[in-house]
């Protein structure tokens, strides 16, 4: 059972592949054993391969409940949901990102490709335009979302993005921090879109 203070469920974003460090699996793998654990659902990309099926295949093992949403185009290139888990089949990405939005009440992203980039970007933009307030949160292993980090501070130093835009996400290092930076997500104000008006 899961503790009131913690979402009922967390969508992971991460990468169909595993990358060439070897910590993303483990800290994958570490992932789905915390929401396992903790009694929280994963709500997932559906893939069978990579680092999610290194996230979904420990919640399972974990006793937990998984979600994953996967458009049927998409289905043979990411071998199919892990076993255990729920599988939605869906239209499109645009349908899967709304469903994972809608079955979410917080956001973890690992390392991932462009795709993963994308989905992070995107949910990340909604809570700027005010279209939700539920946590985001990057872990930042082995510095690997450093780039990323940058470039938000270029768009607020160059005149493209409010200050508060950095409160629109958390970053930590490691995985076991995760749950606390859920609790303690500042709330972002309208300023944040509204500032250039």
């Amino acid at each position: 059972m899961s503790d009131p203070l913690w979402p009922a469920s967390v969508c992971v974003f991460c990468g169909s592949r595993s990358g060439d460090n070897p910590d993303f699996a483990v800290q994958a793998r570490r992932m789905g054993t915390l929401l396992g654990e903790k009694g929280i659902q994963l709500i997932y990309g559906g893939g069978g391969i990579g680092l999610m099926a290194e996230t979904a295949n420990a919640a399972i093992a974990a006793g937990g409940k998984v979600t994953g949403i996967i458009p049927e185009f998409l289905r043979a290139y990411e071998v199919g949901t892990v076993e255990g888990a729920t599988e939605l089949l869906v239209e499109s990405m645009h349908a899967r990102k709304a469903l994972m939005f809608e079955k979410s009440d917080a956001f973890v992203v690992l390392p991932g490709g462009i795709g993963t980039l994308e989905e992070a970007i995107e949910i990340t933009t909604w809570k700027q335009l005010q279209q939700h307030k539920k946590p985001v949160v990057f872990v930042n292993i082995d510095g690997y979302w450093d780039p990323f980090t940058a470039l938000i501070d270029q768009v607020v130093e160059q005149g493209f993005g409010h200050h508060q835009v950095r409160s629109l996400f958390s970053m930590v290092g490691h995985v076991d921090d995760v749950f606390a930076a859920i609790e303690s997500q500042p709330h972002t104000t309208e300023e944040v879109l509204t500032s250039h008006l």
